[in-house]
């Protein structure tokens, strides 16, 4: 059995998470405790993306391991350094933490352990961790620098 249901169980997971960032107020918490210059619409946008990222993720499943794995790391990125770490720095509740512990890390984990079983090598598993740090810092370098004079489509 090849287990490729996992990688659409972390994506039904990924749509949850965004539900709670949104109902909880994740802008507000970004830019006071994060500080970082966040918008809805550029949450939108970055969460829209990351659902379609999550769907090539899964529709690739095993047969790419390096790439579909990318999606469960980013889950383990995001739980460990924009909610959990945040929260015990700051001591202010992260919106989107409730998911990152009761889904992301166990669902997160639990495709990396089926990859070991379905014969992932550990190449494969560093370079989506790489992955993972690159689609985690996307977004991130997208936003500082939206404002620079090179990018500025302002005339």
């Amino acid at each position: 059995m090849n287990h490729q249901w996992i990688f659409w169980i972390a994506l039904a997971a990924y749509a949850l998470h965004i539900m709670e960032e949104f109902f909880y107020d994740w802008e507000n918490w970004a830019n006071h405790v994060l500080k970082l210059e966040v918008d809805w619409p550029g949450f939108y946008v970055t969460n829209s993306a990351v659902l379609f990222l999550g769907i090539a993720c899964a529709s690739a499943g095993w047969q790419i391991p390096c790439f579909s794995l990318m999606f469960p790391s980013l889950m383990l990125i995001n739980a460990f350094f924009f909610h959990l770490l945040p929260t015990i720095v700051k001591r202010k509740f992260s919106p989107g933490l409730i998911t990152a512990l009761v889904l992301f890390i166990p669902i997160g984990l639990y495709n990396f352990q089926l990859a070991s079983e379905n014969g992932v090598n550990t190449k494969e598993i560093v370079g989506a961790f790489f992955g993972g740090i690159l689609l985690m810092a996307y977004p991130i370098v997208l936003l500082k620098t939206k404002n620079h004079r090179l990018f500025n489509q302002k005339i």
